[in-house]
């Protein structure tokens, strides 16, 4: 016979490589997947069924993807795969944002362009060109990562059409009288030369000059009868010009005080020990208390100026630092500007659009406001107002785009009205399913303190604010006059704005009593770029056939004070309803030391490059594989802890097939309870996988999937199952009953996990299901996702869990016997058993093969004691004597021709 025997051993026989090369191997699979439509046969398959639908919030089109456009596109893809192959209809139609400075920006440092020079319509023709070409890179991009989709029907917010239906939205606005315009103190970027909406700041730490500044009392309503003065503190010496009141708070206990004999300031009651220490006074003499309702009405000097101002009550002054007495400049504050509206002042802001005072500023005209700072303390230290400068670090208002800081500054701006519509929004608030759960309380943060949203910026790069002005002045604000515009865009595109006269854009007849010349003219700033991206559930999702609400938005946690808030206000303005039931938020990607990436710092992740390098496989896998709802790290070596992972499935899963070669399901499946015990077992420890996975990829937990996934390819499979059924697989002859059960649990365990892992892997299933028998589709995408079987096992699962822990002993016994070298492989062992009534009752009702499962040639189970002890049994490890047939490995009494008894029938049949 010689060696002919080995042969006949069902050793692993599958194409699908140990390597899976995902770097040259996707692009390959993404063009097949093309070629047939993967898309579209998914839908297909759905078609009549339930919708669902995850609206895409668009991205903003400039520059590569970057690591976080990266695990935001996975995640929704992991959404959209695992929902469709539970049957829903879901369409993705992915989008881009295109309008804004940002492009702007780019074309004056890529290009050199001056967009002050160059005619408006040329440059605003140049940003196109530019974000088309920015959208087709990122497209590729994303295709790249495994993203399926409408790629070549998506929306951007500079299509014709969907401009047309943002400025639709609009006049529904002002025809419920949520659009106005007014002179109000707002976020102004002097590095941007706009105003900024909340959702454009974001706060740093920055050193302001903090002053100390005594204001001569004028007239105390005959409250007091000797002369003090008024003591404020403020960061922003820049802004004591446009000083018009001083704000007390109505119940706050203030004192006069008497200082060093000579000076009497009035300061709040409980600051008087700070304020000592701080300016080193010597001698405090408390006169006497008054209340700050007390002081309503008195006035004081300006120290720079011939002007007096009064005292008025604030809703915003405490004593929890400063000096009780808040200065007051109604054209740079909010706070500051409400006050103004209720005591009649004057709304000064002596500031221009590029950060420089103006002459109402007198002698600072010119003066940028940080050397202005600078030229205000000098003068109030002259005339002797100065008590005190010192540098104050502090949180501080940043335009998000330059990183500098901005300025409080009161502008004739458009605004819709949050606060008529607050009581709805934040009922629907209430109605969404919020991803982690905190994030309704966060949104209802965001909402509830707004009053209106500036919606106007002075750029040139945008949809323009449909509105027009009568020769007085007036605001033509009308509904049908908006979408007769918006007609127009549509067929135009809105560089019709800009080509065409006021009376060429106006209805066909249009007149006005207050142009009696039917003469009119054009609001020269745009919308809001948040208010662009904030209508795409209308021009990006019902425009595309897409039902209102969408089901999921799923975003970055900036994103509350972004495109969640401003899809909601728009939401709840046109329809009544919030565009979303579910919100889900995932936190910013940080570098291996939890740092933010940044090019300055060398730490920024391409995620192109590994891509390139690993596969988008394993970027997909490192992205289920994390806590997404915080925030989350990757480096070099976390991607190679998730590449070994990936390793561990792509390999298990090629054993598993490599034993299926010779499967047949529809004739060689062994029913459930046909299967012997072992093999139910792990059939049921799947059925419980599957049931967990579906449950937690219904709640969006893909790091729970991952990790169930992982220990059940780890530990019931790699570590248990698959190892001692090779002594089944490889030596028993191919149709043995044995045999076919654990080919049925391999096959069908196979392609569950090709089901449960297309979410995250979808090449590697991609190419795994290829390679399985008698596969149904052309891709597990086709598939739907596993359904758990109706089966009580729980008496199989309670004696194999148990036994599991019996075996986790036996293994450590047979573990210190190859370290004593007493064996090499746990073949070459006689393992003797004594357990106690427990033990040896729980195996003794097992219907299996104790020896196969704990992977020993020699077993026996008696009474007694053995070598090594555990809480409810001891063990014996001994070398088996006898001699080890060439084939199984087996270590027997006696061997013919060096094969044992079992392999000689397998052959002899």
């Amino acid at each position: 016979m010689g060696n002919d025997y080995k042969h006949t051993l069902h050793m692993p026989k599958t194409d699908f490589p140990m390597r899976g090369n995902l770097g040259n191997n996707e692009p390959k699979m993404q063009t097949v997947w093309d070629e047939m439509n993967l898309y579209q046969q998914r839908l297909d398959k759905n078609k009549g069924h339930t919708e669902y639908v995850l609206h895409d919030g668009p991205p903003y089109a400039n520059g590569n993807i970057h690591i976080g456009h990266a695990m935001n596109k996975i995640l929704k893809d992991m959404v959209l795969r695992y929902k469709s192959m539970r049957g829903f209809y879901t369409r993705y139609v992915p989008g881009w944002d295109t309008h804004g400075l940002p492009i702007e920006t780019a074309l004056v440092k890529t290009k050199k362009v001056n967009r002050n020079l160059i005619d408006k319509v040329d440059f605003r023709k140049m940003c196109y060109d530019y974000a088309m070409e920015q959208v087709a890179t990122q497209k590729e991009q994303f295709k790249r990562l495994g993203i399926l989709g409408e790629w070549d029907n998506p929306y951007i917010t500079l299509y014709p059409k969907y401009e047309a239906s943002q400025l639709r939205v609009f006049a529904d606005m002002v025809e419920k009288g949520l659009i106005f315009k007014g002179l109000k103190p707002i976020f102004w970027s002097p590095s941007s030369e706009t105003a900024l909406a909340e959702a454009e700041i974001e706060y740093h730490d920055k050193q302001s000059p903090s002053i100390y500044v005594a204001m001569d009392a004028v007239d105390t309503l005959g409250k007091v009868d000797y002369d003090f003065k008024f003591l404020i503190w403020t960061t922003t010496p820049w802004t004591i010009p446009a000083n018009l009141a001083i704000a007390v708070g109505d119940h706050i206990l203030y004192s006069f005080v008497k200082v060093d004999g000579d000076q009497i300031y009035l300061c709040g009651t409980d600051l008087i020990s700070e304020l000592t220490a701080k300016f080193g006074w010597e001698r405090v003499e408390v006169l006497e208390d008054i209340k700050g309702y007390e002081l309503e009405h008195m006035t004081y000097k300006h120290p720079l100026y011939d002007r007096v101002s009064p005292i008025v009550l604030g809703h915003h002054v405490s004593t929890e630092g400063g000096t009780g007495l808040v200065h007051t400049a109604p054209g740079h504050g909010e706070d500051d500007f409400v006050i103004g509206q209720n005591y009649n002042l004057d709304i000064l802001c002596p500031v221009d659009e590029k950060g420089f005072m103006t002459k109402e500023a007198g002698p600072y005209e010119g003066e940028f406001i940080e050397d202005c700072n600078k030229s205000v303390v000098r003068d109030l230290d002259a005339c002797g107002a100065l008590l005190k400068m010192e540098w104050y670090t502090h949180s501080y208002p940043h335009d998000w785009r330059t990183k500098k800081p901005v300025i409080f500054r009161a502008t004739a701006q458009w605004f819709a009205s949050i606060e008529s519509l607050k009581d709805d929004m934040l009922k629907e608030i209430k109605n969404v399913n919020w991803y982690p759960s905190w994030g309704e309380v966060r949104m209802e943060n965001m909402v509830k303190d707004r009053k209106a949203w500036c919606i106007s910026r002075q750029r040139t790069w945008g949809v323009p604010i449909p509105v027009f002005y009568n020769e007085d002045g007036s605001e033509i604000l009308d509904k049908d006059v908006i979408n007769h515009v918006a007609n127009i865009v549509e067929q135009e595109g809105t560089n019709a704005w800009y080509t065409k006269s006021a009376q060429e854009l106006l209805p066909e007849g249009y007149t006005n009593e207050a142009s009696p010349n039917n003469e009119f003219q054009k609001e020269t700033d745009i919308l809001d770029v948040w208010f662009d991206s904030g209508t795409s559930h209308q021009g990006g999702m019902t425009d595309f056939g897409l039902p209102y609400p969408s089901d999921l938005y799923l975003e970055g946690s900036d994103q509350y004070r972004g495109w969640f808030n401003s899809s909601l206000s728009t939401g709840v303005a046109h329809l009544g309803q919030s565009p979303y039931k579910t919100c889900v938020t995932h936190g910013f990607v940080l570098d291996g030391d939890g740092r933010k990436m940044s090019k300055s710092l060398g730490n920024v992740v391409d995620p192109l490059k590994i891509i390139k390098q690993m596969g988008a496989d394993i970027l997909r896998l490192w992205v289920a594989s994390v806590d997404y709802q915080s925030d989350v790290r990757i480096s070099n070596d976390m991607m190679k802890q998730v590449s070994e992972s990936y390793r561990k499935i792509r390999n298990t899963i090629r054993f598993m097939l490599g034993n299926l070669s010779d499967f047949n399901p529809t004739k060689d499946r062994v029913a459930f309870d046909q299967l012997v015990d072992v093999d139910q077992y792990v059939y049921l420890q799947l059925n419980e996988l599957v049931k967990s996975a579906l449950e937690h990829y219904d709640n969006f937990e893909f790091d729970t999937v991952y990790r169930d996934i992982t220990n059940f390819v780890t530990r019931e499979l790699s570590a248990f199952y698959l190892d001692f059924t090779k002594d089944i697989l490889y030596i028993t002859k191919a149709d043995d009953p044995a045999r076919r059960s654990v080919q049925t649990v391999l096959y069908d365990t196979t392609r569950t996990l090709l089901q449960l892992l297309t979410p995250f892997l979808p090449h590697t299933t991609h190419e795994a299901y290829l390679h399985l028998p008698h596969h149904q589709y052309d891709n597990v995408y086709l598939e739907d996702m596993p359904k758990p079987l109706d089966v009580d096992g729980s008496e199989i699962l309670d004696t194999y869990n148990a036994f599991m822990q019996i075996r986790d002993n036996v293994n450590k016994a047979l573990e210190e016997a190859r370290n004593k070298q007493v064996i090499g492989k746990s073949f070459n062992a006689k393992l003797t058993l004594y357990p106690n009534e427990d033990v040896k009752a729980l195996l003794k009702k097992m219907n299996a093969n104790l020896g196969q499962l704990f992977i020993v040639s020699q077993f026996e189970m008696k009474d007694g004691t053995g070598e090594y002890a555990f809480s409810n049994m001891s063990v014996d490890v001994e070398k088996a004597e006898g001699e080890t047939c060439d084939r199984c490995w087996q270590v027997v009494d006696h061997t013919h021709d060096g094969l044992c008894h079992r392999c000689q029938d397998v052959l002899d049949e």
